[in-house]
């Protein structure tokens, strides 16, 4: 029997009292009296960073989330003392520091309190794996609320939630569960009007617990590493926001095919039945930009193979799908065949590149193609050299995208349904088990498939997919949210999953329309389409279980409203893409949940049915079966009814009427939207004419339009333009002004701009400072459209 020895349980710990501190640049490091140290660093004005080290011992400070190439700064930074504090203060907040016991609080620069440590940073030694479990504990303030954490399939509002994160293959997954596919352990608090978010950098298995075990406290902790976590201080939502996003990274523009409509299952072949699915498209001339190929193209599931009974000639096929406008999307997996004539297998078991054990032996499981070895894709060999395999689908074959999925990653017929815990991986040279690595092994797979297929597509840009991920992923690929279910709640979850993606710095995001597992109805589907067509990544997807889910299967009747929906977004892709590039370039989420556009108004805090699409659009689905309309919250300002133009007054909720062919819809006043004819897949047309739906406000509101090539990089060599709009609407004139900055050679011509909801009757016009004949500029009165040239400056309405 051993008794009182130091492997005895010994509960939380926490820091003593401080007995130094001492700042080196940017950073201050305070030490206690039992050793710990923190570690507290100015990131920028309104972000510092929080480290700390139970035995004075820091962890090799790496991050996967964090992107190196994005600056920082900061322009004051004072550090002070009194009796019972030490303070840092800011441009824009302030720190204070408990000599007691290092609890820690923020403030604003007028003293009002923004979030303070209740219990504050404390640990428990882990006996059965070392290290520790590390602690953290907050006050909640009265009122307050919170939001983010990725794609948690749960309530918009997350307070009275107890979450975590442990990327998770969770088929047909349901309401409410802890864990899913992706791990974005980062949250906005918002109360007394001000907002703040807290990203807490740790791999491992974290926890979140938003005032559910405690009423008024607010807590997260992790099953090993550092306690090591971000604050941003806003104080508006959107301001959080893009300083995380620019913290982990943004992604580079998509090439706009990307952002067409898309079908997959699982699975299309042999090869005829994908040019059946082709030309099913283009006979119901249903615009479709890309199809997909799922595991069955492989032979045997191999990664990077051809099954040739299914798809004899795939260049061949791949061509031909092309020059019909479809992109051919491939999927990957992370698991090898062990089979010694897979020439992969073979050159990464020669390379030592797979996964091993701790005592030595490869990870070996079971997925699709029977037992299987995994790339360890934490070591930066193994990642170029899984690059390198895209070329033969890239380069060679003429695939156009690969999605990658299974990568959580994904093992069957084992406890957990992952690598088992003792599992080893490089981490880029911070050797690690796999409680560490785990969360991030899918977000560097898709790394490495980022990083091959922009190799070999190249000049076009790359288009990648990935089913699971870590903080930071946005940078490398685009999302969606996993095998969900064609259900109503499946289509309530895919409307909250996707605003709450947005608002974890993850915008290019979809779900599986119509739901993968089971079957929907044509109602189903028809209202699933009609919210995906505004979700960043628009894909159908399922099983094929249980039936087919091309638009043309449920009907006519459905078939001709999921067109109607198609045809809208590819209209709108101009205005699509345009939100794209204020997400690339200024880290501006596409869709924005109504919070996010007016947190000041407390019904928006837990509404989460509407949203707002790019800057100018409300949108709410319709997520119930057998209804001709729902009720709504329609936020402060004055909105347009997208279908007749019917203004209303926001603050309040009323119903909205919405038969199957119809959804909430509607326009900010003053908003000025860009929009294409329809077409069958992106660039059928040479579009020479662009249409401008300008909705009249009395008062003053800016619009933007974004424009290239849709493809390649000339973008960033300043081959763009960004087109500015000015309105200024009066009780009797109306005037839209704009500038063009760029040096890209638009093949514009002419712009068609209708008017909407203009007070007064037009009677004589000027366009750039001279006054001109409405005949002139072809005046239709029914439609109050008119034609300009592509690079007007000033176009003036009026009523005399």
């Amino acid at each position: 029997m051993i008794t009182n020895t130091e492997l005895e349980k010994k509960g939380n710990l926490f820091p003593s009292k401080l007995v130094s501190y001492e700042q080196n640049g940017d950073s201050i490091c305070f030490t206690s009296e039992n050793g710990v140290q923190l570690i507290i660093t100015v990131v920028r004005d309104s972000m510092l960073r929080f480290r700390y080290a139970t035995d004075g011992i820091f962890e090799n400070d790496f991050s996967y989330a964090i992107d190196e190439d994005q600056s920082h700064g900061y322009s004051v930074l004072d550090l002070t003392e009194d009796e019972e504090f030490i303070w840092i203060t800011t441009e824009q907040i302030k720190c204070r520091i408990n000599r007691v016991d290092m609890r820690t609080a923020m403030f604003d620069l007028e003293d009002q309190l923004i979030l303070q440590d209740e219990l504050g940073f404390h640990w428990e030694e882990s006996f059965e794996f070392g290290g520790n479990y590390v602690k953290m504990s907050k006050n909640s303030m009265d009122g307050e609320n919170f939001y983010g954490l990725g794609d948690k399939p749960t309530t918009f509002n997350l307070k009275g939630k107890r979450l975590s994160n442990w990327n998770t293959d969770q088929y047909a997954f349901g309401k409410d569960l802890p864990e899913l596919y992706k791990t974005i352990p980062f949250y906005i608090g918002l109360h007394s009007a001000k907002a703040y978010g807290i990203f807490f950098d740790n791999t491992f298995k974290t926890h979140f617990d938003f005032c559910h075990e405690r009423r008024h406290i607010t807590s997260f902790w992790a099953d090993g590493g550092e306690m090591n976590y971000y604050f941003i201080y806003g104080p508006k939502i959107a301001e959080v926001v893009t300083k995380y996003t620019n913290l982990t990274g943004r992604p580079e523009l998509p090439p706009m095919w990307a952002l067409g409509y898309h079908q997959s299952k699982w699975s299309y072949y042999p090869e005829a039945k994908v040019k059946e699915l082709a030309a099913g498209f283009r006979d119901n001339k249903f615009p479709c930009d890309a199809l997909y190929l799922d595991i069955d193209y492989m032979d045997g599931f191999r990664c990077f193979t051809w099954n040739k009974d299914y798809f004899p000639e795939p260049k061949r096929m791949v061509e031909e799908l092309e020059d019909d406008g479809f992109k051919t999307v491939a999927i990957i997996d992370p698991g090898i065949k062990i089979d010694e004539k897979y020439e992969i297998f073979a050159d990464g078991l020669e390379k030592d590149y797979f996964c091993k054990r701790a005592d030595g032996p490869y990870m070996r499981g079971k997925v699709w193609p029977g037992n299987c070895v995994f790339p360890d894709f934490t070591n930066p060999e193994v990642r170029e050299w899984w690059a390198d395999h895209y070329k033969t689908l890239i380069a060679e074959t003429g695939i156009k995208g690969v999605w990658n999925d299974m990568n959580e990653p994904a093992v069957m017929e084992v406890p957990g349904k992952t690598f088992p815990l003792d599992v080893r991986h490089d981490y880029d040279g911070n050797r690690c088990s796999h409680r560490k690595a785990h969360n991030i092994y899918g977000m560097q797979m898709a790394r490495a498939t980022y990083e091959g297929v922009k190799k070999y597509i190249f000049p076009k840009r790359p288009f990648t997919i990935t089913r699971a991920s870590y903080s930071g992923g946005q940078r490398f690929s685009s999302t969606w949210t996993g095998d969900n279910l064609a259900s109503w709640e499946h289509l309530w979850l895919a409307n909250t999953q996707i605003q709450r993606l947005g608002m974890s710095g993850f915008s290019f995001a979809g779900t599986d329309i119509g739901g993968f597992a089971d079957q929907p109805t044509g109602e189903l589907f028809t209202r699933w389409i009609q919210l995906g067509v505004f979700h960043p990544f628009c894909r159908v997807h399922s099983s094929g279980d249980h039936g087919e889910q091309e638009p043309w299967y449920f009907g006519e009747e459905v078939l001709d409203i999921t067109r109607k929906f198609v045809e809208l977004r590819y209209q709108l892709l101009p205005y699509l893409y345009t939100a794209f590039y204020q997400y690339c370039e200024d880290n501006v989420p596409i869709l924005k949940p109504l919070v996010y556009f007016d947190q000041e108004d407390v019904q928006t805090h837990y509404r989460a049915d509407e949203f707002i699409f790019g800057n100018h659009f409300l949108v709410c689905p319709i997520q119930e079966p057998n209804v001709q309309g729902r009720r709504m919250y329609i936020p402060r300002g004055r909105w347009y009814n997208f279908w007749n133009d019917a203004v209303i007054e926001g603050g309040k909720e009323l119903w909205v009427d919405a038969a199957l062919d119809s959804m909430p819809i509607f326009v900010k006043e003053g908003a000025i939207i860009p929009k294409y004819p329809v077409q069958q897949y992106v660039d059928e047309l040479e579009i020479e004419e662009l249409s401008l739906d300008v909705y009249y406000k009395n008062g003053k509101q800016n619009s933007v339009y974004y424009e290239d090539d849709h493809d390649g990089y000339d973008y960033k060599m300043g081959l763009f333009n960004l087109r500015s709009f000015k309105l200024t609407g009066k009780s009797k004139e109306i005037i839209v002004q704009q500038h063009v900055a760029g040096t890209y050679e638009s093949n514009l011509k002419t712009m068609k701009v209708t008017f909407h909801g203009l007070p007064f009757e037009i009677k004589s016009a000027s366009v750039n400072n001279e006054d001109v004949s409405l005949e002139s500029i072809g005046y239709d009165k029914e439609s109050n459209t008119i034609i300009l040239q592509e690079n007007f400056t000033d176009l003036r309405l009026i009523s005399e």
